[in-house]
């Protein structure tokens, strides 16, 4: 059940930024809380929800979210479909991933998908505000444009990365149907698109990605 935070008082010419956290622990939303209670002696206005159909009931009813703060591992949806549904019912919404997952593939995936900032749970306080203060426009106004670099964990560099950064969203959302490990007859029929033409996205999967076969694929990311 979703539950919102008590509202800060604005002062004059005061916007008071309001972040929607989804985390199914609570634990978890009491140390953000907490971490982050204050950004430039602004107080935030925390709304709070532990699963995804509540956090996408709150945020339709709610006006004037600035950012979403999502986890991955939700009781009602796990990995990036969380946020390919949220942003699908809202496109506008500024999502940032918030995980204990530190992959690369996850990192450059939810970029690609729409995610405008990834936060790692296990990031030092300082960052993660620096990050929130970059994420919000009431609060950061023009100091990062809306999708950044600056807004991702700072990874090594790999081929990996910049293979999986020039899929296009179709080879994406199959790649995604791969690693669940729905065969290609599944794919077929989530996607609908023709058992070939399926055939031929997971052939160029494998070329663009450099793996041997799909087995190979699937057990890089496991």
């Amino acid at each position: 059940m979703g539950s919102i935070g008590p509202t800060a008082p604005a002062g004059p010419g005061r916007v008071v930024p309001r972040v929607l956290l989804v985390d199914d622990h609570e634990l978890v939303r009491v140390g953000v809380r907490t971490t982050c209670s204050e950004l430039l002696a602004i107080e935030i206005d925390w709304i709070e929800a532990a699963t995804l159909e509540d956090a996408m009931r709150l945020y339709a009813s709610q006006p004037g979210i600035d950012a979403v703060l999502l986890d991955l591992n939700l009781a009602d949806c796990k990995g990036l479909q969380g946020l390919k549904r949220f942003l699908h019912a809202f496109p506008e919404a500024r999502i940032a991933i918030f995980s204990g997952t530190q992959d690369d593939f996850v990192i450059a995936q939810a970029r690609a998908l729409g995610a405008v900032a990834y936060i790692p749970k296990g990031t030092q306080s300082a960052q993660m505000r620096e990050t929130l203060l970059a994420l919000l426009p009431s609060t950061a106004g023009a100091r990062l444009p809306a999708v950044s670099s600056a807004l991702f964990p700072r990874m090594p560099a790999s081929a990996m990365i910049d293979r999986v950064a020039e899929l296009g969203p179709r080879h994406l959302e199959i790649l995604e149907l791969v690693l669940s490990g729905c065969t290609n007859q599944e794919i077929s029929q989530a996607t609908h698109l023709s058992l070939g033409t399926v055939k031929n996205y997971v052939s160029s999967l494998l070329l663009a990605l450099d793996v041997r076969s799909r087995s190979h694929l699937i057990s890089l990311f496991r």
